[in-house]
């Protein structure tokens, strides 16, 4: 190692040898055509200067205008206070990730593109520099057309569906009712955007982030109001990596001590089968109801027949792993550097928060709620732990995991994860076909 950093630095001190040498003889041969001096004057590439202070003077001038042209174009000189805020954002999400383990794969490429994206530039006169999200030809507006376009949804949803299991959903189907309840946040939340005056479209948008399912809220919003991407893409990711935060305080609010001892029935075996049905018979019947969310319920149960074929391990693995890890960080870091402060720290953005976090809420109560409701209705022995109607939501398997702590707080050995995860995969379904029919109602 030694003796080639000897060789590198021997070749690198001959270039620069010869490099001068060439430098200090080529103006000996074109000093009679080029340059000439007397006493008085001094010529310089066909300009004249009366004296050396005049050169002297002319070179400070230019290099005090490059100084500035560079300063110009620094962050530094361009930085606004909407760009330190929201590089502090970008930092608190990074912090949050790392500190508290929230949704690391979520969290830290939209913290990055947080950052990325309100680094400052000079835009003055509407100069293009192609650097920012937002500026045509640069690298990250191509990226970010995967969002504009609604492409990188459907690729995350083909990920999902090669990586779940519905097992638990076909043994008890009834808890598909459950994920049908917690899409209430969405159509509640439309509602109120509607009354906080924003347009059929934008409520819409800002409705399915009840869902906790960033994907599809992208994806909705990608179609019916692109310029709310942003605020809409960071509300719905913020509050799945916040669910272990925002579901247990409301968990507990709507449950009792009795409630929550309730021990299910522990699901049955389900047979190969019935897990390859199951897909095809769920692709048929959803697209049937909602066409309109084809390419994201096409792409999950697409995904799910290659994990359950059985036939097709090298597809389903290459779409559980790399592709949906690829499409995770393109999207991340898009999304996030979308958050350009000029466009992203409005008086909208902080609705959009509001009636964001109030969706999920309404949509963990309404999971819980319909729970207790089906219980009135039911058997001893065949009751249902309202808890698991928290799961309800599409952020998958986070609500199920956080299911799974609230049980154990009060009876160590009443496993619910099992239970949780059949509404919480029906919520992934739930929330692509409430966006399904949303699109079919509004897009025109």
């Amino acid at each position: 190692m030694k003796r080639l950093l000897t060789v590198l630095g021997i070749i690198g001190i001959l270039t620069m040898v010869s490099f001068v040498v060439a430098q200090v003889e080529q103006p000996s041969d074109t000093t009679t055509s080029e340059h000439t001096m007397d006493s008085d004057t001094v010529v310089i590439a066909n300009t004249e200067y009366k004296d050396i202070s005049d050169l002297i003077k002319e070179t400070e001038e230019a290099t005090q205008t490059g100084l500035k042209r560079f300063w110009s174009y620094t962050g530094f000189r361009n930085a606004k206070p909407g760009n330190i805020i929201m590089l502090l954002v970008g930092l608190f999400f990074i912090y949050l990730a790392i500190r508290y383990d929230y949704e690391p794969l979520l969290l830290i490429p939209i913290g990055t593109g947080i950052l990325l994206g309100n680094i400052p530039f000079f835009q003055d006169g509407g100069f293009n520099l192609q650097l920012g999200i937002y500026q045509e030809g640069s690298v990250l507006s191509y990226l970010y057309l995967g969002v504009m376009k609604g492409i990188y949804p459907p690729l995350i949803f083909l990920g999902i569906g090669a990586m779940t299991d519905f097992s638990s959903l076909i043994s008890n189907p009834r808890l598909m009712l459950l994920g049908a309840a917690a899409q209430l946040g969405i159509f509640i939340t439309f509602l109120g955007a509607l009354a906080f005056g924003f347009d059929p479209r934008e409520a819409g948008s800002i409705g399915i982030i009840g869902g906790a399912d960033g994907p599809t809220a992208i994806f909705l919003s990608s179609q019916l109001s692109p310029k709310l991407i942003g605020p809409i893409a960071i509300a719905a990711y913020s509050y799945m990596a916040l669910v272990p935060v925002i579901q247990p305080p409301i968990m507990r609010l709507l449950t009792n001590k009795k409630e929550r001892l309730i021990r299910m029935k522990p699901p049955r075996s389900v047979s190969k089968i019935e897990k390859i049905l199951f897909p095809i018979i769920g692709l048929l019947l959803t697209t049937f109801i909602a066409p309109s969310a084809l390419p994201l319920l096409g792409m999950l149960f697409f995904g799910n027949i290659l994990k359950e074929s059985g036939v097709t391990k090298r597809l389903a693995d290459t779409a559980r792993t790399a592709l949906i890890d690829i499409v995770t960080m393109i999207l991340g870091l898009t999304v996030g550097a979308s958050t350009q402060a000029d466009v992203f720290l409005t008086p909208q953005s902080v609705f959009i928060f509001i009636l964001g976090a109030v969706s999920f809420m309404i949509a963990t109560a309404g999971g819980v709620v319909f729970a207790k409701v089906m219980n009135l209705f039911l058997k001893e022995g065949q009751l249902i732990n309202p808890l698991v109607g928290a799961a309800g939501v599409s952020a998958v398997p986070d609500s199920a995991r956080v299911v799974q702590q609230e049980g154990l707080k009060y009876d160590p050995s009443n496993h619910l994860l099992m239970h949780a995860m059949a509404p919480n995969v029906a919520g992934v379904i739930g929330s692509a076909v409430a966006a399904g029919i949303l699109l079919s109602f509004l897009l025109n």
